[in-house]
C-alpha cells in the first residue's frame, strides 16, 4: 500500500527504481525487490539514528522476506493480479525505507528529528499493510491454483471445493485490492449468492463477513458502499448461520447508521437487514445498545413503504424486551405504528398491527395509547378492506389484545357489523383465522340479534370443534358455540341440520378420542338444557342419549346432567305414546 507523503522534503528517488514498476511483471518487479531488501536487511543493522525504530523495522522486514519466499515458492503465484498493486507499492516502500536509511547513516544529516520519526513510523505501518496483504494471499490458497483470481463464477452443480476456493478468492480481491478490484468482487459475490442460495452458509464460514461490513464505511466509495450492503442484507437475510456471521461481525451499528442517514435505496436494504439480525431474540437486546429504537422509529415515520415496512418489523421483532418497550415508549412509537395502518404496503400493516398487538398484551398503558389514537377503529376497518391472510391474522391478533379492556369488549360486543365480519371469518377463513375469530367471539357478550345475526357460521364451529390443533382451538370453538347455542331459533336452525346433528353424536362416542368429551358434553346440553321436544329428539334419535349414558358413568362433566334430559324425552315420549293408544 502507498506511502502518505512525509511532511519534510521527499529525497530524490533511488537510481534502482525503474522508472515505471507497475508496468513490470510480478517477476521482474520480485528480482528487483529481492536485492532491495537484502541490503536493508543488512545496512540496518549499523544504523545508529533512532535505533529503537530500525530494529522494529528490521523485524518487519525479516518477515517480510519470510513472505516473498513463499509467495516466490508458489506455484501460480505470478498469475495473480493482485500482485500488479501489491508489489509496486511495496517497491516503493522499500525504496522509500532505503532513502530513510541513508538519512540516518549520514553523520551530516541535521534535518528534523520529528520530521525523521513521522517518516519512520509511516514506512513502519507501511510495511504492515503489506505483509497483512501478502499473508493474507497466502493464507487463501489461491496462490495454489492456476489463474485462481480470475475462477469462472461456480455453477449450480459446483463442487464444495471450488465454490469453497472462489469464496477465498473473493474475499482476497476485496482485502488487498484497490477499488475496482472490489467492485469486480463484489460483483461476484452478489451473483453468487443470487444463483446458489446455500452459498450463503459457505461464504459466512469462509469469507471475511466482518471486512464485507467495514466498506460499509461513510468513507469508501458509494458504489463499493452500495454493493456491499445488497451482500450483507442477503447474508443477514438467508439462514441463521449467515445471519449469525453479519451480527457477530459487527453489521448491526452500521446498518443502523444507514438507517439514519443513508438514502432512500441504502436506508431499505439497511432496514431489511436489520428486520432478519433482530428476528433472533439473542440479537433484540443490542437494538438498545446502538440507539436503534430510535432510528427504527424515524424510519417508520418519514421513510419510503418499503423501508417502514422493515423497519416496523423489526420494531415486532423487538417489541417484547421489556427495556426496549420503554424505550418505544419513550420515542412515541405507539402514534407511528398506529398510523401505518393507513399504509399502502399491506406488510406495513401486518407488521404494525403485531407490533400492537405486542404492546397492547403488556398492560393497559400501551392499551390506553393505542385507544387514543384510535387505533381500534383503525384495526376494525383494517377486517373488511384486507384480503391478505398473515395481515388479517395480524390484525385480529391487536384487536385481542387490546379486547382486556373492558371499553374495547363494550365497544367490539355492539358492533354487529364487526361481529358479522368474525363470523364470515370462521366460515371462510383459514385455520388460524378461524381460530382467532372463535376465541374473540367466545370473549364477548353479544346481544340475541347479534347471536341470531351470525347463526350460520354454527356448523363451522362444530367442525372446528374436531381439530386439536392449533392447540386451544377446540375450546375456542367450543365456547363460542354454546354461547350462540342460548338463542332458541339458533338451537332449532342447528339441529335441523343433520350433518351437525351426525358430527356431535360422533363427538360424543366414547371411542372417539380425537375430541375432548367436555366439549362436545356442552354443546348437547346447551341445546337440551331448554330446548323444544323436537330438538331432543333429534339428538336421541342419532344416538346421542346412549353416548351420553357412557360418558355419564365415565364421570364427564356435565354427562349425567345431559344424560338425564335426554333420558327424561324418551319416557315423556313412551308415556305419551301409551296414552294415546
Amino acid at each position: 500500500m502507498e506511502m502518505h507523503p512525509s511532511a519534510a522534503a521527499p529525497p530524490p528517488p533511488s537510481p534502482q527504481q525503474p522508472p515505471s514498476s507497475a508496468a513490470a511483471s510480478p517477476q521482474s518487479l520480485l528480482d528487483l525487490i529481492n536485492p532491495l531488501l537484502s541490503l536493508l536487511l543488512l545496512s540496518s543493522l549499523t544504523v545508529r539514528s533512532f535505533a529503537g525504530r530500525w530494529q522494529s523495522l528490521r523485524s518487519k522486514l525479516t518477515s517480510l522476506h519470510s513472505s516473498l519466499s513463499s509467495l516466490s515458492s508458489s506455484p501460480h503465484w505470478s498469475d495473480n493480479p493482485l500482485l500488479q498493486t501489491l508489489l509496486p507499492n511495496l517497491l516503493s516502500t522499500l525504496h522509500r525505507l532505503k532513502s530513510l536509511h541513508d538519512h540516518c547513516s549520514d553523520p551530516s544529516f541535521n534535518g528534523g528529528k520529528l520530521h525523521m520519526q513521522s517518516d519512520l513510523d509511516m514506512a513502519s505501518t507501511s510495511l504492515s499493510n503489506h505483509l497483512h496483504d501478502l499473508d493474507l494471499l497466502l493464507r487463501s490458497g489461491v496462490l495454489h491454483q492456476s489463474n485462481a483470481i480470475v475462477l469462472s463464477q461456480p455453477g449450480p452443480g459446483s463442487g464444495k471445493d471450488d465454490v469453497q476456493l472462489f469464496v477465498k478468492d473473493l474475499f482476497t480481491r476485496l482485502q488487498i485490492g484497490g477499488i475496482e478490484f472490489k467492485k469486480k468482487a463484489l460483483e461476484s459475490l452478489l451473483q453468487l449468492l443470487a444463483d446458489d442460495e446455500k452459498s450463503a452458509s459457505l461464504v459466512a464460514k469462509e469469507g471475511n463477513v466482518a471486512y464485507l461490513i467495514h466498506l460499509l464505511d461513510l468513507n469508501m466509495s458509494s458504489s463499493v458502499r452500495e454493493k456491499a450492503l445488497a451482500a450483507v442484507s442477503i447474508l443477514a437475510s438467508a439462514n441463521d448461520e449467515s445471519r449469525k456471521s453479519v451480527f457477530e461481525g459487527g453489521g448491526l451499528g452500521p446498518l443502523l447508521r444507514i438507517i439514519e442517514t443513508g438514502s432512500s435505496a441504502f436506508k431499505e436494504k439497511a432496514a431489511i437487514a436489520v428486520e432478519a439480525i433482530t428476528a433472533d431474540l439473542e440479537n433484540a437486546w443490542a437494538i438498545s445498545a446502538y440507539s436503534g429504537v430510535s432510528v427504527l422509529v424515524e424510519a417508520c415515520r418519514s421513510s419510503s413503504p418499503a423501508a417502514q415496512s422493515h423497519a416496523v418489523g423489526a420494531i415486532r421483532n423487538v417489541a417484547c424486551v421489556e427495556d426496549i418497550k420503554v424505550a418505544l415508549a419513550e420515542e412515541g412509537a405507539v402514534p407511528v405504528l398506529v398510523q401505518l395502518l393507513s399504509s399502502s404496503s399491506t406488510s406495513a400493516i401486518e407488521k404494525s398491527a403485531g407490533s400492537i398487538a405486542i404492546l397492547a398484551e403488556s398492560g393497559e398503558y400501551f392499551r390506553t395509547l393505542i385507544l387514543q389514537e384510535r387505533g381500534l377503529q383503525k384495526l376494525m376497518r383494517l377486517i373488511q378492506d384486507l384480503s391478505s391472510p398473515d395481515a388479517l391474522e395480524s390484525v385480529l391478533r391487536a384487536i385481542s389484545s387490546l379486547l382486556a379492556s373492558d371499553a374495547v369488549a363494550r365497544i367490539l360486543s355492539s358492533s354487529t357489523a364487526f361481529i358479522v365480519q368474525i363470523g364470515e371469518l370462521i366460515k371462510h377463513g383459514n385455520i388460524r383465522l378461524q381460530q382467532i375469530s372463535a376465541s374473540l367471539l367466545s370473549n364477548l357478550s353479544l346481544s340475541d340479534g347479534n347471536k341470531r345475526a351470525i347463526s350460520s357460521c354454527m356448523s363451522s364451529l362444530l367442525k372446528l370443534m374436531e381439530s386439536p390443533k392449533p392447540v386451544g382451538l377446540q375450546d375456542s370453538a367450543a365456547q363460542a358455540l354454546v354461547a350462540l347455542l342460548t338463542v332458541r331459533s339458533n338451537r332449532k336452525e342447528l339441529v335441523r341440520d343433520e350433518k351437525c346433528v351426525t358430527r356431535l353424536v360422533q363427538m360424543l362416542d366414547p371411542e372417539n378420542e380425537l375430541v375432548p368429551k367436555r366439549l362436545p358434553v356442552a354443546v348437547a346440553a346447551a341445546i337440551v338444557g331448554t330446548a323444544s321436544q323436537g330438538c331432543r329428539k333429534r339428538l336421541v334419535a342419532a344416538g346421542a342419549h346412549q353416548h351420553m349414558q357412557r360418558l355419564a358413568e365415565m364421570e364427564v362433566a356435565g354427562a349425567r346432567k345431559a344424560s338425564h334430559r335426554l333420558a327424561g324425552n324418551k319416557l315423556k315420549t313412551i308415556f305419551s305414546r301409551t296414552w294415546r293408544e
